[in-house]
């Protein structure tokens, strides 16, 4: 009976330290789940945005020099009209950005054939002043659309060949036409117009372009006994003292030197930290 109490007295203490253990085990378990572990965060270095500095766009060039050219229309005019012959030269001269001198230099032989007279009008003329370009360019463009102003001056002849004399009574007819012959030279003319045009590049360095023109006569040099029915470079003087021109051109620009214009351009930075 001894040796049997002693037994179990033996098995109930290996049991409780059985269970000591077990609860140790389970306490630790438990502790280690609560406790929450330290995660390792990556300490990445926040990325440095590149700021650009702000870049140049590359230099915008602008040609400037001489453009030189024929007025077509009154080259071609000839073929067609039989009492005219004529030739105009142009010219202009880039001086800035915008404003260009310009200068045209013509003759003109004109004959007119009215009801009562016939009349030949033969001389030289030239024209002076500025253009000013309204038209704004991209990329290499080189394209005009022009306002200017001009002052010309004409000295020519004026050759009465014959007239006929008014009859307000017509009952024998209309009378023969008196041949005269009769000349007049060393005249002059001048006069102010407002021009508008276009020029437009075709080719390299070939431009082809029109232009109107409306005249003012300041000054008229008349002969003796008679009046100045056509004024070389003014066209006709039927309407008073106004006058209208017209030219349709083909030119060759000569490039004599450039000038560079940097236009800056501007990046989009990185906001700034408040």
């Amino acid at each position: 009976m001894k040796h049997t109490l002693k037994y179990i007295f033996s098995l109930c203490f290996l049991l409780l330290v059985f269970l000591g253990h077990a609860q140790e085990v389970k306490d630790s378990t438990a502790v280690k789940k609560t406790i929450p572990q330290k995660t390792q965060t990556k300490t990445t270095k926040p990325a440095v945005q590149e700021v650009k500095k702000d870049s140049i766009v590359p230099p915008k060039t602008d040609r400037y020099g001489l453009r030189i050219g024929v007025d077509l229309y009154k080259l071609t005019r000839a073929f067609y009209d039989k009492d005219y012959k004529g030739v105009e030269f142009t010219a202009d001269w880039r001086l800035t950005k915008r404003y260009y001198a310009a200068a045209e230099l013509g003759f003109e032989d004109k004959t007119t054939d009215d009801d009562r007279l016939n009349s030949t009008a033969t001389g030289t003329y030239i024209k002076a002043g500025f253009d000013y370009n309204l038209y704004d360019n991209w990329l290499d463009m080189e394209n005009l659309i022009t306002i200017g102003l001009r002052g010309g001056f004409s000295t020519f002849s004026q050759d009465l060949n014959s007239y006929k004399i008014y009859n307000p009574n017509p009952y024998w007819g209309e009378q023969q036409s008196i041949n005269v012959n009769e000349k007049h030279s060393g005249l002059t003319a001048g006069w102010l117009e407002v021009t508008g045009g276009v020029k437009a590049k075709v080719f390299n360095n070939i431009f082809v372009g029109f232009g109107v023109q409306l005249k003012l006569l300041v000054m008229n040099n008349k002969p003796s006994g008679f009046d100045n029915l056509y004024i070389p470079g003014f066209n006709r003087t039927y309407d008073g003292n106004f006058g209208v021109g017209f030219n349709y051109t083909v030119s060759y620009f000569i490039p004599i030197y450039k000038k560079k214009i940097v236009v800056p351009e501007i990046q989009n930075q990185a906001p700034k930290k408040k």
